[in-house]
């Protein structure tokens, strides 16, 4: 007997998700989707934006990040508890969901916990690139947990930093980044403080998990021409710098409505002005416009960012065979019949012979990840209009 087709949904599963980029290699994954995310920051109007919605409690905070244009539909489940080291598991864990706008199907359901690193270091080296000074060879790393070596790789890569000056409240942390980036070409310094790390640094990264209002950076530590790079500080009541450093010069955002509430600048006054970063690159606004300039890219991570790296990853593991095509959602050979799919005569289960009952054999996803179009290009035709942008906290 023949089983009936059903549709399914591309699954890369965190084991898989670690073999395709071990296969890829880490800087191809970062330098991918740093440029997916400059392809898909250029095309910024055509995306139905919105703050995330969290839910925070006195340990963490549970997000849902969605996304959409015309075509492809991306959120993100993400959490962030400083805490969960001491239960032995990760501060950030995440999954995400790319699927049609026309049908509502699921397409791809990944682990997010690996790619969100990637992607987070992909997007400050982005950034970077356009807002510190060119030349920039030395940066300070405050902060040595998970993000730490990702950050390293990309602006090794990105921008061409060699020298890295580390700090963390914690030893262990910082000796476990010194042997993870033994013989990757970085000549890095142990420091005993924040201070002394931060002088004589190009670009500053700060990227702690405190969740509280500590002013990691403080005017006295800034020198003229630096870049920071706030990644940390991601949800209201969580800061690293003092608000006398993002006054003392140029301020970038992603998705100004949500960096408001949970950046930095959620220390400033409404009419603080800031740029968000998708202008820079668009040409619509200056990045760094002199040498002795202080620029601070405020970064609380946004959808965008994660619906390009579900884009770059998802086709790449199509592209290679990764993942597993998996039945996702329960489809009857009548779609008003839902219920028939409980009655005797149906299969017992999604992946069985629908006669025997066995298992049968993984079969390779019948599935083809369309890549967004490029800026400028005009939208599929079939799809629905622009979908009017909407933003809530």
């Amino acid at each position: 007997m023949t089983r009936p087709s059903h549709p399914t949904t591309l699954y890369l599963s965190a084991p898989e998700m670690i073999r395709l980029v071990r296969r890829l290699g880490l800087p191809a994954c970062i330098a991918g989707v740093a440029e997916r995310i400059r392809r898909e920051f250029l095309r910024w109007n055509e995306f139905d934006k919105s703050a995330r919605l969290a839910c925070h409690s006195e340990l963490g905070v549970i997000e849902l990040m969605p996304i959409a244009d015309t075509s492809q539909f991306a959120f993100k489940y993400v959490n962030g508890h400083p805490g969960n080291h001491r239960l032995g598991l990760p501060t950030v864990m995440a999954f995400g969901v790319l699927a049609d706008v026309r049908t509502g199907m699921p397409r791809l359901l990944s682990e997010l916990t690996l790619t969100t690193a990637i992607r987070t270091a992909a997007m400050s080296a982005l950034a970077a690139r356009s807002l510190a000074r060119p030349g920039s060879r030395r940066m300070a790393l405050i902060g040595n947990g998970a993000q730490a070596e990702f950050q390293a790789l990309a602006f090794r890569d990105l921008v061409g930093i060699e020298v890295l000056s580390l700090y963390d409240t914690d030893p262990a942390a910082t000796a476990k980044l010194v042997a993870n980036l033994a013989g990757q070409g970085l000549r890095l310094e142990v420091c005993a403080s924040t201070a002394e790390a931060v002088r004589g640094a190009d670009i500053v990264t700060t990227a702690t998990a405190d969740k509280t209002r500590a002013a990691i950076l403080t005017p006295d530590m800034i020198e003229p021409g630096m870049h920071l790079n706030a990644v940390g500080g991601d949800c209201p009541g969580k800061i690293e710098l003092h608000r006398g450093v993002l006054e003392m010069g140029s301020v970038f955002v992603e998705f100004e409505p949500q960096s408001r509430i949970e950046g930095e600048i959620q220390q400033l006054p409404a009419d603080f002005a800031v740029t968000e970063f998708w202008q820079v690159l668009a040409g619509h606004r200056p990045g760094r416009r002199g040498p002795s300039e202080v620029t601070v890219f405020d970064s609380v991570g946004f959808a965008l960012e994660d619906f390009a790296a579900l884009a770059f990853m998802g086709e790449k593991a199509a592209e290679l065979g990764f993942g597993e095509a998996i039945e996702l959602v329960a489809n009857a050979a009548d779609p008003k019949d839902l219920f028939g799919l409980l009655a005797s005569k149906h299969p017992l289960a999604a992946g069985a012979d629908a006669t025997t009952g066995l298992p049968v054999a993984r079969r390779r996803p019948p599935i083809r990840l369309r890549s967004a179009p490029r800026a400028g290009a005009a939208a599929p035709s079939g799809g629905a209009g622009r979908i009017p942008e909407r933003h809530k906290a």
